[in-house]
């Protein structure tokens, strides 16, 4: 799945493309009128108020008891004057990267409504249910759960509000942890992943001691496009928060916001200086107390109509300015969350600054024996992991490099869910590579292109949820790779790409289709062979063979000349039983075969179709022998493409994934399985062509025609 589309539909917990499963989908506005028409309280069978929900991996040590907030305090609210910073307070939960990242987005109102939807609360309509929405994967999920949180002496035991009576923190952190399957798989995280959750942004993280020298640059790009930044100081050894004589707090983080190049006028200095604002979370007089902090005096080089633009306030609120040198000198860490165009679209978010990223996603799988190729060190499989295409043809506004930025971000599907399966992790990253001459290279790139051409910038490989890199490139094509560590490690990924400008981007592969008979194809891992679709050779062996079918079939068929699947089954085990040691042919091979050459709709295949059919089959097979090297019986699922190939199909690695999860078995696939994948490959290629005369690519269908076509090839 691939594109650039807005993404703004918001999928209902369960429903089909949301990528989660429920025994039922789960609709909000439905659920609560269900129970406010009935009389009860919501209780989420998806989420049960039991032990199971809090640990995974162990029986709690104590009981929990679950309550309502009416059980808690007389007058619950989801919101006690508005939400804010102080409204998050960690529990026993080790999840401080979430509190973080909860009171990072309590600073942006309007992301903030879009995660905690203001159309819920505890007086009109309550009905013991709430909903939240975060983005997974490509796709915004709403989750719903019901308002028992775990507590204890009635305490509550996890995210919380300072304020006794307010509810939002403790049901979003709830939501949360269904979204991941338990709230112990919270556990363990960083603040960007959440971030990542809350708005669908990509993350960047800088060590401020070796950031590159355009580090303003990237800051200030960022704060046009309403990315979201945080800072930290390391921790002293001895003090978790020590406050330094300049005001900062070290083992502290601040969120950043705002990044200008500020006009000064004197009469010995003119020229714009680069400023940060920053503020403390904890919103009090711990401030910085150097170079332009409140009421410094360099504030005087600064006009009063540029303060008043600035929105200079001195007082002791947690904010303050700071020089990014001095920002520099001070600060060990800085995470940007540069966020989707789509969450961009609304008006208060667009008022200052009309600029976005462009974006490109991908989804796609690594699976074993098709496209889990592994990383460059595995020559001979690195070409088959999925490749993509993208062109970069305007440089950068304001940069006298004459480049091109580019942020790609790649995100392995599930982890914290998996946590429960004791699966962690893959160690991801990914290559780029140079596309010089990308009209006249191979569809996708074959294993000789690697063994000669190194890459032109790649990332790390990391066993996190994503791994994120910026890139400086010029003007040009290119091709990235996705790919795991090593070869033969099953996943799921989304690949995102952002830029500054607009681009073009698209899966590198094939097209799928039927290959033209005199067309002459390189081979993917060996240029130098050429693979056109296998021949059947006529001569007096294949002539004999061919008359003993006939005769077969004609004693099969009666008088009508015509064979139900029954009968066929018995013409094609007699016909391919001796060479291919098969027992019977399956059953349903020979309905599909049925259903692709019944032209008329009679359930039965007449000579002439099967003579047709017949010669398809021979092909197939001398495939089929052609890449069973080791006369196993068997061929291995990492030959298929260059089987298809032979057989005269093009397929792309999407394609193949399919076929190889459908048809295949522990990376091999036996003579019938890859009969009945080339049946179907045939049967829906031609079905569609059919109905495509002009070769548009496009086809309609309705509901009816789209179930028959299926259901009966």
């Amino acid at each position: 799945m691939s594109g650039t589309s807005s993404h703004d539909y918001v999928f209902k917990f369960g429903e089909r493309g949301s990528g989660l499963q429920a025994k039922r989908i789960q609709d909000f506005s439905k659920l609560r009128k269900q129970c406010i028409a009935e009389g009860i309280l919501f209780e989420d069978p998806e989420f049960p108020a039991c032990d199971s929900t809090i640990f995974f991996s162990r029986t709690p040590s104590r009981s929990f008891d679950w309550k309502r907030p009416h059980e808690l305090t007389d007058d619950p609210k989801l919101f006690h004057e508005g939400a804010t910073r102080f409204d998050v307070v960690q529990g026993e939960l080790g999840d401080c990267w979430l509190l973080a990242a909860v009171a990072n987005l309590t600073l942006n109102q309007t992301l903030f409504y879009r995660v905690v939807p203001d159309d819920q609360g505890f007086e009109d309509d309550y009905a013991g249910i709430f909903h939240f929405r975060f983005w997974q994967y490509g796709r915004w999920i709403d989750v719903v759960v019901d308002d028992r949180l775990p507590t204890m002496n009635n305490r509550l035991l996890f995210m919380h509000s300072k304020e006794q009576n307010e509810f939002w923190s403790a049901l979003l952190e709830k939501a949360y942890a269904k979204l991941h399957g338990s709230y112990e798989a919270l556990k363990g995280g960083t603040t960007c992943e959440a971030m990542e959750d809350f708005t669908g942004g990509v993350t960047e993280f800088y060590e401020i001691q070796k950031a590159p020298d355009n580090l303003f640059k990237i800051m200030l790009k960022g704060y046009e496009r309403w990315s979201l930044m945080g800072c930290a100081i390391e921790p002293d050894n001895d003090v978790t928060e020590m406050e330094q004589d300049n005001g900062l707090i070290k083992g502290h983080a601040y969120s950043i916001t705002a990044v200008r190049m500020v006009e000064v006028n004197t009469p010995r200095i003119t020229g714009k200086i680069p400023l940060i604002r920053i503020r403390n979370p904890w919103g009090n007089e711990c401030e910085w107390k150097g170079a332009w902090s409140d009421r410094s005096p360099e504030w005087t080089l600064v006009s009063e109509n540029e303060r008043k633009e600035l929105g200079l306030i001195f007082e002791h609120d947690g904010e303050f300015w700071m020089s990014f040198k001095d920002f520099l000198m001070n600060f060990n860490r800085l995470e940007i969350c540069n966020l989707n165009p789509d969450s961009l679209d609304d008006e208060p978010l667009t008022k200052v600054s009309k600029k976005k990223w462009d974006m490109h996603v991908f989804e796609s799988s690594w699976i074993p024996g098709c496209t889990a190729g592994g990383c460059r060190n595995y020559l001979d499989t690195f070409w088959m992991n999925p490749q993509y295409r993208i062109t970069l043809e305007d440089v950068d506004d304001d940069d006298d490099d004459d480049l091109c930025t580019m942020i790609v971000g790649l995100m392995q599907k599930y982890h914290r869910s998996k946590r429960k399966m004791g699966q962690d992790c893959l160690t991801v990253g990914y290559a780029i590579y140079a596309l010089n001459d990308p009209d006249n290279l191979p569809k996708p790139l074959p294993k000789e292109f690697f063994r000669y051409n190194a890459s032109k910038a790649k990332s790390s490989f990391i066993n996190l949820r994503e791994v994120s890199c910026r890139f400086k490139l010029p003007p040009g094509s290119y091709c990235i790779i996705p790919s795991t560590f090593d070869p033969k490690q099953r996943g799921e990924f989304v690949l995102r790409v952002f830029t500054e400008k607009e681009n073009k981007m698209s899966e590198y592969d094939e097209e799928v289709g039927l290959k033209n008979p005199a067309e002459e194809q390189q081979n993917p891992t060996e240029p130098s062979v050429k693979s056109a679709p296998v021949q059947v050779e006529q001569n007096e062996v294949e002539e004999s063979k061919e008359q003993q079918v006939k005769d077969f079939f004609a004693s099969i068929s009666g008088s009508d000349l015509e064979v139900d699947c029954y009968e066929l089954q018995k013409v094609l085990t007699y016909a391919l039983k001796q060479e291919l040691d098969i027992e019977e042919i399956s059953l349903d091979i020979c309905r599909s075969i049925i259903a692709m050459m019944d032209v008329d709709r009679s359930g039965k295949l007449k000579l002439e179709e099967f003579l047709k059919l017949w010669i398809d089959i021979r092909m197939w097979k001398n495939v089929f022998k052609m890449y069973d090297r080791d006369d196993s019986g068997f061929l291995s699922t990492l030959e298929l493409r260059m089987a298809l190939n032979s057989a005269g199909y093009r397929v792309n690695s999407n394609i193949l994934r399919t076929l190889v999860l459908r048809y295949g078995k522990k990376e091999q696939m036996d003579f019938e399985d890859f009969l009945m994948c080339t049946i179907k490959l045939k049967s829906m290629i031609e079905t569609f062509l059919e109905r495509d005369p002009r070769r548009t690519g496009r086809v309609n269908f309705t509901l009816e025609e789209w179930v028959e076509k299926t259901m009966y090839s």
